[in-house]
């Protein structure tokens, strides 16, 4: 038989029973598209914690009470940041631009009949510089106001639209109630838009630090101190600066290790993207084993399929056609199937990836290569659990292969 004769018939046989092929490779386009839209949602993820991360800028470093323990941190209740502290690092350093202590909560912002749950950060007025944020309408508290605990808030992008207002410059000068208080609303930071699982930029609310602190949150515990290098190159200068005054803030003796931490963009985005890819291979692992039991489901398909042609097996092996013959037959089948099936799964999952960031508004990056992955991922299913379909039908015995009714 010569090869187009072979596969003619392994692609006969599959149109002859359509409904038992597609319920055959379903498991593979379920597989396929499971994989490719789990590994878009995670690139996506990656991509956007690089691009937020990557836009707070280059030099930025990030202090946070604590110890690092692996990929998490250790919070000990008796280890706290201060406003004493962020002063120290301000005064005591020489390598830094800026330091931008920062207390934050969730709270309820009401305006009239609305209301929505937001992120108050209370902070110093250099924010905006320190995290690279621009102004959409009205200003930035100063410095004077904050030491005065005058009550200012800025409003961001997301919390603006939750609230109902249609124009950042509808807000500016109106009044707002954050836990019970009344706040004048005297700027809307303009967006960043890169919401991602990891949280949205827009949805909080800047106060002024001090004000904050005795009239909101009632802590002077700092969730962190921003501060930032005079350029890359003094990283770690900076770094070293920071802890040097630091461990003589808290009293560290010398071989005592620090109760704090200290951070760069880089180790932000190598955790979070350590994060991401563990998740993202733990959820590519679930999806294959569907591709796995599609695998299996084409097997046992096979198999019955051997024996219900096994007539049609003797008559082949009686007009001439090898042993080899009938293996390739049934092997293409096999192999058909499985990337049809991963055609159809590509389709699906590029198109379920594309859905979720349409309307879930989910960060998706789709990638050629999980495609080109999955195809030969396909395509060795086929191999693996055709081949015993193909042995066994390619081992009959033609003249019992004709008898058999």
């Amino acid at each position: 038989m010569l090869i187009g004769e072979i596969i003619s018939v392994a692609l006969g046989a599959l149109r002859a029973n359509k409904l038992r092929s597609l319920l055959t490779m379903l498991g593979i386009v379920i597989g396929v598209a499971a994989v490719i839209a789990v590994v878009a949602l995670g690139a996506g993820a990656q991509s956007a914690v690089k691009d937020r991360i990557t836009s707070l800028g280059t030099t930025l470093l990030t202090v946070m009470p604590g110890q690092q323990r692996g990929m998490g941190v250790s919070f000990d209740q008796a280890v706290k940041l201060t406003m004493a502290d962020a002063k120290a690092i301000e005064e005591k350093t020489t390598t830094l631009t800026a330091v931008q202590p920062e207390i934050n909560s969730r709270v309820q912002v009401q305006y009239l009949n609305q209301n929505a749950s937001t992120s108050a950060v209370g902070t110093s007025a250099n924010y905006l510089e320190v995290r690279k944020y621009q102004l959409e309408a009205g200003r930035m508290f100063t410095s004077q106001e904050d030491e005065g605990r005058q009550r200012l808030v800025v409003l961001g992008q997301t919390v603006v639209t939750n609230l109902g207002i249609r124009s950042p410059d509808a807000i500016i000068g109106e009044a707002v109630r954050i836990k019970g208080l009344q706040f004048t609303v005297i700027g809307v930071l303009k967006s960043k838009g890169q919401s991602s699982p990891f949280g949205d930029p827009d949805d909080q609310v800047l106060i002024p630090i001090t004000t904050g602190r005795f009239r909101v949150f009632g802590t002077d515990r700092l969730r962190s101190i921003s501060v930032l290098a005079q350029s890359e190159d003094k990283i770690p200068d900076a770094m070293a600066d920071v802890q040097r005054v630091l461990r003589r803030q808290h009293r560290l003796v010398s071989g005592k290790a620090d109760d704090f931490q200290i951070r760069s963009q880089a180790d932000f985005l190598n955790t979070l993207g350590e994060t991401t890819a563990v998740f993202t291979y733990l959820l590519s692992g679930i999806a294959a084993v569907s591709l796995l039991v599609g695998g299996i489901g084409i097997m046992n398909i096979m198999l019955v399929s051997v024996t219900e042609r096994t007539r049609e097996i003797g008559i082949r092996k009686a007009l001439g056609a090898t042993s080899a013959n009938i293996l390739l037959q049934f092997l293409i089948e096999a192999v058909v199937l499985c990337l049809l099936g991963g055609l159809i799964g590509a389709v699906v999952g590029s198109g379920g990836a594309a859905a979720m960031s349409t309307f879930a508004q989910w960060n998706t990056q789709i990638s050629p290569s999980s495609i080109v992955m999955a195809f030969v991922f396909s395509a060795v299913v086929g191999v693996l659990f055709g081949v015993w379909p193909a042995r066994r039908a390619a081992s009959l015995d033609p003249i019992v292969a004709l008898r058999y009714e």
